[in-house]
C-alpha cells in the first residue's frame, strides 16, 4: 500500500512514518508534504496512492483547501490536535479522525479499520469501491461553513445563513447578523451540499433558506416574489418552472 503523509511537523510526520513501518512493513510512505500548495501538485502528478493521512491544519493554511484545486479518490486518515474539524473530515473520504497526540494503537486500529472495508471488496477497482461506500456511507448535508476572510477563518453554521447568492462570478452567503461572506463554492455546488427541507434554489441567482422567509406574493406570469430577512436589493422571484415545486416543499 503506497501512502502519503501530509504534516507540516517534521517529527511527528517522521513519527507517523515509523509507526506505519512498525505496523505494516509491507505498507510504503511515498511521500511526506508540508504545505497545500506542494500536496495539489503532488496529487496532480501522482496517481500510485492508496491512502492519505491528512493533518488539518498545516504550513501555509487549512488542507481542506487542497480538495478545492483537485479531486482525491483515495481514503484519507486525518490527523490533528483540534476536534472541532471533525464533521467536514466526514464528509469527505475519511476512514478515521485521530486526535493528536497519536500513538501506536491509534494508527493500528485506523489501519485495521481501513483493511476490514477493503475486504469487502474485489478487484482491480478495489479503492474506488471503497471510496464510493465510503462517500454514501457518510454523506451529510452540510451543518456549517468554514470561511475565510482575510487571515482568519470563521465557522459559520447553516441555520445562521438567509440566503446563498452569485453575483459577478462570486458567491456569497448572507447571514443572520448582515453580513455577505464570500465561498469557495458555486450555487450548483450548494444545491447538493445543503438540505433539501431547509433551502431552496429558486432561480439561477438565489438559493433561499425556508425558515428566512417573511412573505410570498404573486407575481406576473405565475411566478412568485418572495421577501426574506436581510432583503437584497434585488427582488427573489421563484423561477416559472419551479413554482409548483416550491410550493409542495412549502406545504409538506
Amino acid at each position: 500500500m503506497n501512502i502519503l503523509i501530509i504534516e507540516d511537523e517534521k517529527p511527528a510526520a517522521k513519527r507517523l512514518e515509523s509507526i506505519i513501518k512498525q505496523l505494516k512493513p509491507d505498507y510504503k510512505v511515498i511521500a511526506k508534504i508540508d504545505s497545500v500548495k506542494d500536496s495539489v501538485e503532488f496529487l496532480k502528478n501522482n496517481s500510485n496512492l492508496d491512502l492519505i493521512f491528512l493533518d488539518i491544519q498545516i504550513s501555509d493554511g487549512i488542507s481542506f483547501e487542497i480538495f478545492d484545486h483537485v479531486e482525491v479518490k483515495v481514503p484519507i486518515i486525518f490527523t490533528t490536535a483540534y476536534n472541532e474539524y471533525a464533521l467536514k473530515a466526514f464528509e469527505l473520504n475519511s476512514v478515521d479522525y485521530l486526535l493528536k497526540p497519536i500513538d501506536d494503537e491509534d494508527v493500528e486500529k485506523a489501519l485495521n479499520k481501513l483493511e476490514d472495508l477493503k475486504s469487502s471488496f474485489s478487484g482491480e477497482n478495489q479503492i474506488q469501491q471503497l471510496t464510493d461506500t465510503m462517500k454514501s456511507l457518510t454523506k451529510n448535508y452540510k451543518n456549517r461553513f468554514l470561511i475565510k476572510t482575510g487571515e482568519h477563518y470563521k465557522s459559520v453554521p447553516v441555520n445562521q445563513i438567509n440566503y446563498f447568492y452569485s453575483r459577478e462570478k462570486a458567491t456569497f452567503c448572507n447571514t443572520l447578523d448582515g453580513k455577505n461572506l464570500l465561498l469557495d463554492h458555486s450555487l450548483d455546488k450548494l444545491e447538493s451540499l445543503l438540505d433539501p427541507d431547509s433551502f431552496y434554489r429558486v432561480n439561477r441567482k438565489y438559493i433561499i433558506s425556508f425558515s428566512a422567509i417573511k412573505d410570498i406574493i404573486a407575481y406576473s406570469n405565475s411566478r412568485l416574489k418572495v421577501i426574506i430577512e436581510n432583503q437584497p436589493e434585488d427582488d427573489i422571484i421563484v423561477s416559472r418552472d419551479k413554482v409548483n415545486e416550491f410550493k409542495s416543499k412549502l406545504d409538506s
